[in-house]
């Protein structure tokens, strides 16, 4: 019963923190709220604590959410900034890795060079999410936006990867060699990608024959469909290629799939209801985790810091500024330096970043903020050695990562608002242009198959429809969509008289629901005859007020 009240008062923390962030008179990104309440949660006063599990925390969390992530992410603009992602999501993981690895090992002799590998590797992946819960949505340029989503969802896999071989170096497990890590970093990664494409292929296909058996029951496929991101990653992780790849190349095919586009709407409306509330209550847990775990991290690293002689516990705060400082300037000098050999080099193809600004770059590497990953990665490294000795420097590496990600989301909180205050990250005129551009093409291509349509009745001998009945039928939906294909100056009396009769039936249906909910009331109809009406007038007023908008 404890596990039980605790995940209820986790859900409803996460629930309050975003009303309690929009009632505060200042602005407090979610995320830093949500760690500030997991910190109050287990402070002595409460005393809620959870046992963090790191293997359980990346099953149960990361999967649903990288799924998520690779499912709005489309695979042409993912292919067409490849080399942008590559760069940022490989190799400039790696020079974190080398780089920023030897940095901590002269700013601490103590820690060991391999722990300090340990470290850069889980400080090397950024957090998307964190990110969006910092500027919000729509505020980053999407030349900007679309690079960072990529490279978040890759350089999650080579962090970790990273970090399992350096672990297993100082565990003895493997001997490090460039060729023998860069060979298993190859298969991983890749049987990775395979792994979560093939999973989401058989998935296609067995949902099909199961909607067919199940008579296209959403209740169904939703949960076979929650369960899909488990089991990429799981069915990967147990042949030993990267999970967090499978999951996202998982949610990529599925979402340029025809699994979503053909489902019944039923299905479609639900899944992404469900997925919405499942991110934002995942997604809020990831960080009060956090929180959680704050307390005892600080109070265990200062009791550590203490007993050991060669250790200043104000260093420890100071050498989280200086690795902070080192990661921003590390990735600001990769992306100066892409978009200089861009300019240099690639100029038939140039890279997205030989477009960059100066401010633009700055956004980009200030954005590169830490999360989830980091947190989980950095508690997964083992408390033992092979031969039974304690980690060495375990309790230094987890307060030095926590620390970074704290200050990372303050420095983020502070600097990106500054830096795309006054920024126009979207161009309204062309957004209407393209709307206008598709609602035109799609009327036309929508008249030609309602004029095929009226053909074809009109010539079948099976079905008996009034001549004029089809005709003023056709005539009227027909002329509907043709104000779509209108000039400017015709589109104007079009869309006064599109929102007079949209606002005229939102009245009347709005009317008819509470007329409905009078009936059942007066025991006339069903409760479920209520819901199966209420249900098709709530598809038509979300239509309505979608047009509306």
């Amino acid at each position: 019963m404890e596990i039980f009240f605790t995940i209820l008062i986790l859900i409803l923390v996460v629930s309050l923190s975003g009303v309690v962030t929009r009632m505060l008179p200042f602005q407090i990104p979610l995320p830093l709220m949500q760690i500030a309440c997991g910190a109050l949660l287990a402070w002595p006063t409460f005393g809620l604590h959870v046992n963090f599990d790191p293997e359980l925390f990346l099953v149960l969390f990361i999967p649903p959410l990288l799924f998520a992530d690779g499912w709005r992410t489309p695979i042409r603009e993912f292919l067409h900034h490849g080399r942008e992602i590559l760069g940022l999501a490989l190799v400039l993981v790696l020079l974190t890795v080398v780089g920023v690895g030897y940095l901590i090992h002269l700013l601490i002799p103590s820690i060991p060079l391999v722990a300090a590998f340990a470290l850069a590797a889980v400080l090397s992946p950024t957090d998307a999410v964190a990110l969006g819960g910092i500027v919000g949505e729509g505020k980053i340029p999407k030349s900007i936006m679309g690079v960072l989503e990529g490279e978040a969802l890759m350089n999650d896999a080579s962090g970790l990867v990273s970090l399992k071989l350096a672990v297993a170096v100082a565990m003895g497990v493997m001997e490090f060699t460039v060729s023998g890590a860069a060979l298993d970093f190859t298969i991983v990664a890749i049987g990775g990608v395979l792994s979560g494409i093939l999973v989401t292929w058989l998935y296609s296909k067995s949902l099909r024959l199961l909607s067919r058996w199940s008579g296209d029951d959403p209740a169904t496929q939703i949960v076979l469909m929650l369960l899909l991101p488990f089991a990429s990653y799981l069915i990967a992780e147990h042949l030993g290629v990267s999970g967090i790849l499978a999951a996202v190349a998982s949610g990529m095919t599925i979402g340029q799939s025809g699994v979503i586009r053909n489902a019944p709407l039923t299905m479609r409306l639900r899944a992404n209801s469900v997925w919405a509330m499942l991110e934002f209550v995942f997604n809020g847990m990831v960080f009060i985790m956090l929180g959680l775990q704050l307390p005892d991290i600080l109070s265990a690293s200062i009791l550590q810091a203490e007993s050991d002689p060669s250790i200043e516990t104000w260093h420890l705060f100071l050498d989280i500024v200086w690795i902070y400082v080192a990661l921003m300037i590390m990735r600001f000098s990769w992306l100066w330096l892409m978009k200089t050999l861009s300019n240099r080099i690639f100029k038939k193809h140039p890279l997205l970043f030989a477009t960059y600004t100066m401010r633009d770059m700055l956004i980009a590497t200030f954005a590169g903020v830490r999360g989830a990953i980091t947190l989980a990665g950095v508690l997964s490294i083992p408390l033992l050695l092979s031969s039974g000795l304690p980690f060495p420097s375990r309790y230094q590496l987890v307060f030095l990562a926590t620390g970074v990600i704290l200050f990372s989301l303050v420095v983020g909180v502070i600097a990106l608002p500054l830096l795309l205050r006054g920024l126009v990250v979207t161009d309204r005129a062309k957004i209407e242009e393209e709307e206008s551009i598709a609602r035109a093409s799609m009327a036309e291509v929508g008249i030609v198959s309602l004029e095929k349509l009226r053909d074809r009745i009109q010539a079948s001998s099976e079905e008996n429809v009034d001549p004029h009945l089809l005709t003023e039928v056709s005539s009227r939906i027909i002329g509907t969509l043709r104000k779509r294909t209108y000039t400017n100056d015709e589109k104007v009396r079009a869309l006064e008289e599109e929102q007079l009769e949209r606002r005229f039936r939102l009245t009347a249906l709005r009317a008819e629901r509470g007329e409905l909910y009078h009936l059942r009331a007066t025991r006339a109809i069903s409760n479920d005859t209520l819901q199966k009406m209420l249900y098709d007038l709530d598809l038509l007023e979300a239509l309505l007020i979608d047009k509306q908008h």
